[in-house]
């Protein structure tokens, strides 16, 4: 019986993780990416000028690291969202679609009462690597 391999996956193209946790682990076959929020990699602040552009940079931070892993947003199989207002849910879901036009993965959203550095938004994701 193999051992299953696990590596750390980080990317100047998002941002740095904030905390004692990796931007993502990856093993043989799968990728877990942690929580991204709207922090725009290049400068460290948060994106905040609307929910929709909140969501927009979430999502593509998490395409980054997913691309840095040797994966792709089409790979995601299980994404979660944690939104602080449910009020918020139809605008973050339209621009959460843009990202997975067709075919999307499992998803749970969940309404939290805080996330760090104050985000409307965090989504992680687990996703197959390529072949």
């Amino acid at each position: 019986m193999s051992a299953i391999h696990r590596s750390i996956v980080k990317t100047a193209d998002a941002p740095q993780a904030i905390g004692p946790y990796s931007q993502a682990i990856k093993t043989d076959t799968l990728v877990f990416v942690s929580g991204q929020i709207a922090l725009d990699p290049a400068t460290g602040s948060m994106v905040d000028s609307d929910i929709r552009a909140e969501t927009r940079q979430a999502m593509t931070n998490l395409a980054a690291v997913l691309t840095a892993a040797g994966s792709s947003i089409e790979n995601v199989v299980k994404a979660t969202l944690f939104i602080r207002d449910m009020d918020d849910f139809a605008m973050i879901n339209e621009v959460y679609g843009e990202f997975f036009p067709s075919d999307p993965p499992a998803r749970a959203c969940v309404e939290v009462s805080r996330l760090p550095k104050d985000a409307r938004v965090e989504v992680e994701c687990i996703a197959l690597l390529k072949r």
